[in-house]
């Protein structure tokens, strides 16, 4: 009898399991549909900060303003490439040449290095929370998939420049033009646009219009970078 009534619970728990992750992935390819031609609404990266605002009894407000592709500039889009994800226009999401480099660092003891792409920030930045969890990897995982499949490359960058985070509050490029510059986002000079992306790293310890040395070191790189890929003729193969 109770090897009966075991197998019985068992039966509907696993039922219970499978339901709530059909319906999981159904829900999450709808809103990744939904978001292929619909503006997010905010980030969960967004919602956190808020959350801990709150938390925390530090008052924050979301500065954000959306801009479509054609109003986004163009040195902003190959800055943030050369940058972040060199290899952005022909991977599929992972970029299985830097999570090798990663992996081998980590075996030889080095400092760990970032091998997450800019559909992997994305994913992250729209669906997810931070963190560094096992479970937030693989739903990062699984939204990255999504995106890249569903997505193009250009409104994958257009999405991630509309929310990434570039100061406490301020998310998305053209915030960001004007809390550090004073210009919209079409009117960043690849100077400008090379700033912002070298505090992507750390947005909220660093400042692009007041660079130290760390980030004016890196912003010669990327404008090197950038140079390197070809100039903006290289957002064409988007």
């Amino acid at each position: 009898m109770l090897n009966r009534a075991l197998r019985r619970f068992l039966r509907q728990l696993w039922r219970l399991v499978w339901r709530g992750a059909l319906l999981f992935a159904l829900l999450s390819v709808a809103l990744v549909l939904l978001f292929r031609f619909v503006p997010p609404p905010g980030s969960m990266v967004m919602v956190e900060r808020k959350i801990q605002s709150w938390i925390n009894s530090e008052p924050i407000t979301i500065q954000r303003q959306w801009r479509s592709w054609d109003n986004l500039s163009s040195s902003a889009k190959l800055a943030v490439i050369a940058a972040e994800d060199q290899r952005f226009p022909v991977h599929r999401g992972f970029d299985l040449v830097e999570l090798r480099r990663a992996w081998q660092a980590s075996q030889d003891g080095s400092r760990l290095r970032g091998a997450s792409t800019l559909s992997q920030q994305t994913a992250k930045n729209v669906f997810l929370w931070s963190g560094r969890s096992w479970a937030r990897k693989g739903l990062e995982a699984w939204f990255t998939l999504l995106v890249e499949t569903f997505w193009s490359k250009q409104r994958i960058l257009e999405v991630y420049l509309n929310v990434a985070e570039w100061d406490r509050g301020v998310f998305g490029l053209e915030a960001a033009s004007q809390h550090y510059f004073g210009v919209s986002a079409s009117a960043l000079s690849e100077r400008q646009a090379s700033l912002l992306a070298a505090i992507l790293p750390s947005p909220r310890t660093r400042s692009a219009s007041r660079p130290d040395a760390q980030v004016e070191r890196r912003s010669q790189w990327i404008l090197q970078q950038m140079r390197n890929l070809g100039g903006v003729g290289y957002i064409e193969r988007l």
